[in-house]
C-alpha cells in the first residue's frame, strides 16, 4: 500500500516529497510498498481509505511541535473517510463494503488503516466520502466546545474571530448558526469574508482594512448586545489580547490552540472582575477520559451534515505524492475550508 512515512522532524512543506527511488531532503517520503496492516484484535476492522484530512496538528507534529511526539518513523494523520475492508471474527457493527469515517492519533496517511470497531462511524448511503473525511476533527472539535463546554444558545453572541475561514473556525461559525447564535466572525480578504458570510455569519471583519475592535463594537451595538459571550479561539497570539476588549462579563473563552504559535496571556485579575470562564479543549483527549461525549458530537455532526444543517467545504485536494504542496496550503493560510488527501485521484484543485 501507499504510506506517507515521517523519518525525521522537520517541515513537510519545504521540500518535494520523496519516495524509495527519488529521495529529498524532505522529512516525509512516499513509501509504495508499505506493509498493509493485519486485523489485530477479534473487533479490529480494516478500512480502505478514500481520503484524509489535513489539520493543523499534523503539521505540527511533523515539525516536532506538538504536545504529542510519537517515535520516529510514523505515519502522520488523524480524521479519514474510506469503505470497510476487512473485519475480525467479533465485529458486529460494520461488514465489509460499508463506509464509514474515524480519527485516529496517527496513521491515516495511508491507503489502509486499522481500528477497533468501536472507534468508526457508520455513514449514510451515497455520503461523499472526501467531506465525510473532512468532519470528525474540525466538527467535532467545535461542537464539544460550543455545545458541551459552552453550553450555547440562540441567546449569545459567539466570535470565532480567529482563523474563522480554517478549517475548525469554518465548522465553529457553522455549529454557532445551528445552535442559533449571533455569529461575528473575522478573516484577511474579500475571498474569506465572502465565504463566511455564504455560511451564514451575521458580521465579518476583514482583517487586511478593517478595525477588529471598532467594527465589532459598531455591529454589537446596532443589535444592542452588550459584548461578545463566547470567544472560540484555534489560533492565539496578538489578536486573542485585543479580542477580550470585546468580551460581555460573564464570557466564556474556548482555547483550542495556536496556531499563531504565540501563546495568548489571559490575565486572571481581569477574568475574576468579569467573572470570565476559561476551557481548555484537547478534543482528542476525550477518546480517553470522556469517549460518550467525543461520540455525541462525531454522530451529532454526522446527522446535521446528512440533514444539511452543516456543510463541508473542501477548499484543496492532492495525492499523496504532493503532501508537501497540501501542508504548503495549510501552513500559508490559503486555504478556505478543509485540506484533504485523497487517494485514487492523482490530480488537485481548488474548489
Amino acid at each position: 500500500m501507499e504510506a506517507l512515512l515521517c523519518k525525521k522532524l522537520g517541515d513537510p512543506a519545504s521540500a518535494s516529497v520523496g519516495n524509495e527511488s527519488e529521495p529529498s531532503s524532505s522529512p516525509i517520503e512516499v513509501i509504495r510498498n508499505y506493509p498493509i496492516p493485519q486485523l489485530n484484535s477479534p473487533t479490529a476492522v480494516r478500512v480502505k481509505v478514500k481520503a484524509t484530512s489535513l489539520n493543523y496538528a499534523n503539521y505540527l507534529q511533523i515539525l516536532g511541535k506538538y504536545q504529542e511526539k510519537p517515535p520516529l518513523p510514523f505515519i502522520p494523520g488523524s480524521d479519514y473517510a474510506g469503505t470497510v475492508d476487512a473485519v475480525g471474527p467479533a465485529v458486529t457493527k460494520f461488514k465489509v463494503g460499508d463506509h464509514v469515517c474515524a480519527f485516529a492519533a496517527l496513521g491515516s496517511f495511508a491507503s489502509f488503516i486499522v481500528q477497533d470497531q468501536s472507534l468508526l462511524f457508520g455513514l449514510p448511503k451515497g455520503c461523499d466520502l472526501v467531506a465525510a473525511a473532512a468532519l470528525p476533527v474540525a466538527f467535532g472539535t467545535s461542537h464539544v466546545a460550543l455545545v458541551h463546554r459552552a453550553s450555547l444558545s440562540s441567546s449569545q453572541a459567539l466570535c470565532p474571530f480567529l482563523g474563522a475561514a480554517g478549517g475548525v473556525g469554518f465548522s465553529a461559525v457553522q455549529i454557532g448558526k445551528v445552535c442559533g447564535a449571533v455569529v461575528i466572525a473575522a478573516a484577511r480578504g474579500a475571498e474569506k469574508v465572502q465565504f463566511l458570510k455564504s455560511l451564514g455569519a451575521d458580521h465579518v471583519v476583514d482583517l487586511t482594512n478593517q478595525n477588529l475592535t471598532a467594527s465589532v463594537k459598531g455591529f454589537l451595538k446596532s443589535r444592542k448586545l452588550k459584548g461578545v459571550d463566547v470567544l472560540y479561539d484555534p489560533v492565539g497570539g496578538k489578536l486573542t489580547k485585543e479580542s477580550m476588549k470585546l468580551l460581555n462579563w460573564g464570557a466564556q473563552i474556548l482555547v483550542i490552540g495556536f496556531a499563531s504559535g504565540e501563546i495568548p496571556v489571559i490575565p486572571a485579575n481581569i477574568t475574576l472582575v468579569k467573572n470570565w470562564t476559561v476551557h481548555g479543549l484537547y478534543w482528542g483527549s476525550y477518546s480517553i477520559h470522556r469517549p460518550a461525549v467525543l461520540e455525541d458530537s462525531i454522530q451529532e455532526s454526522i446527522s446535521w451534515m446528512e440533514k444539511g444543517l452543516i456543510t463541508i467545504h473542501i477548499s484543496h485536494t492532492y495525492s499523496i505524492s504532493e503532501a508537501n504542496l497540501a501542508f504548503s496550503a495549510l501552513r500559508d493560510r490559503k486555504a478556505i475550508g478543509k485540506v484533504m488527501i485523497v487517494f485514487d485521484d492523482m490530480g488537485r484543485s481548488k474548489l
